[in-house]
């Protein structure tokens, strides 16, 4: 079964005796263990029928035997680091403000948590001496909001010959554009709430691998916190992963036509967008990814304010890969948790503006995005 059958088939198996082509939405929160034979479903903590169906989705889509859906993904990143981070994480310094957040939280457990510019292979060559073995590597690329990448074959190649542990967060490109655990990655982490879902509408998150120690890990941790996403949540999550192939391809085209366009513009400084032959992570991304995203960044001459206010068919928010363009300026939202010092530093600065591509008609896109870079 390929790739774009198995978003819509997978984890949707008919049921016996019913016909129906979408399964029943389980809402139980307890079973009856009596009219079970044997024993199967005891309490919708741990178990449910609709959320594994969803999972066994996830799982198929990288070819691996599991993944634990979370309700949110910073749920799915805090079990990663409840599990994982045992003494040190290595960390991509550009990263999604909740990452920086959740990495907070280690230094009242002991844990180092070191920040490197991973998408640097001079970077990569050094930083896994002695010291990483045990570690957590924790990599995200494209990296938000900055779009660098890494080179995940290369970082897994060497972590792992350290003895570290890869998690990627794949969250940006989704699992049509790239599938980390092919390039020898352990875990891959999603922010189901972004491109998976794809509809603004739901939260959720995941955890995908194939490894039954950490399948059993993650699930017994999220048994114990109770940090599972609810039935109608993973109704939705799955009801949009069925169309995300169709959803990703548009909004790769309509952001290669933008990126093209923005770097056209007198008003832009600078763009940034792994399509792009200039960007330094555009041949590794070629090699690993089957498409460049639905992200741009780019440096606004102007009153970024005034230029977010003036969009029409952009709204001014957060999130990213969902059927509806959105602008933003990270430093004033997602970033604006990070100590302003570390956002000059690596170049999260208030002139920087990411856009998220919707599935809206290109040309409105472009005649709109033209006509609030120039002020009318």
């Amino acid at each position: 079964m390929r790739f774009d059958t198995r978003l819509v088939h997978v984890g949707q198996e008919q049921q016996d005796g019913t016909g129906d082509v979408v399964p029943p939405l389980h809402l139980a929160s307890t079973y009856d263990r009596d009219a079970q034979d044997p024993p199967r479903w005891f309490y919708a903590r741990g178990e449910n029928p609709t959320r594994e169906g969803l999972e066994r989705c996830l799982a198929a889509l990288e070819d691996v035997r599991f993944a634990s859906v979370f309700s949110s993904g910073q749920a799915a990143g805090a079990t990663a680091l409840a599990v994982l981070a045992r003494r040190r994480v290595i960390v991509s310094d550009d990263v999604y403000g909740g990452t920086h957040s959740l990495m907070g939280t280690l230094a009242a457990q002991g844990v180092e948590v070191r920040y490197v510019d991973l998408a640097d292979p001079a970077v990569v060559a050094r930083v896994f001496d002695d010291r990483a073995e045990g570690a957590l590597v924790w990599v995200e690329t494209p990296t938000n909001p900055l779009l660098k990448i890494v080179d995940l074959a290369e970082v897994s190649r060497r972590a792992h010959a350290a003895g570290a542990v890869v998690l990627v967060d794949n969250t940006l490109a989704g699992p049509v554009l790239q599938q980390p655990l092919r390039h020898g990655a352990d875990v891959t982490l999603y922010s189901t709430t972004k491109s998976v879902a794809g509809h603004l509408d739901v939260l959720g998150g995941a955890l995908v691998h194939d490894r039954e120690d950490l399948h059993e890990a993650f699930t017994a941790h999220r048994t114990a916190v109770g940090n599972v996403p609810g039935p109608f949540d993973c109704f939705l999550v799955h009801r949009g992963l069925k169309t995300l192939a169709l959803r990703t391809r548009c909004q790769v085209a309509t952001t290669g036509l933008l990126a093209d366009a923005l770097r056209e513009s007198p008003a832009v400084a600078e763009v940034r967008y792994p399509g792009l032959p200039e960007h330094p992570g555009h041949a590794v991304a070629a090699r690993q990814m089957a498409g460049f995203g639905s992200l741009i960044s780019f440096r606004y001459r102007g009153d970024v304010d005034a230029l977010l206010r003036r969009l029409r068919l952009f709204a001014n928010a957060v999130s990213l890969g969902g059927v509806r363009s959105l602008a933003g300026c990270p430093a004033t939202t997602t970033h604006r948790p990070v100590p302003q010092e570390t956002r000059t530093a690596l170049g999260i600065t208030d002139d920087l503006v990411r856009v998220s591509v919707g599935i809206e008609d290109p040309q409105d896109l472009l005649d709109d995005l033209d006509r609030a870079l120039h002020g009318t």
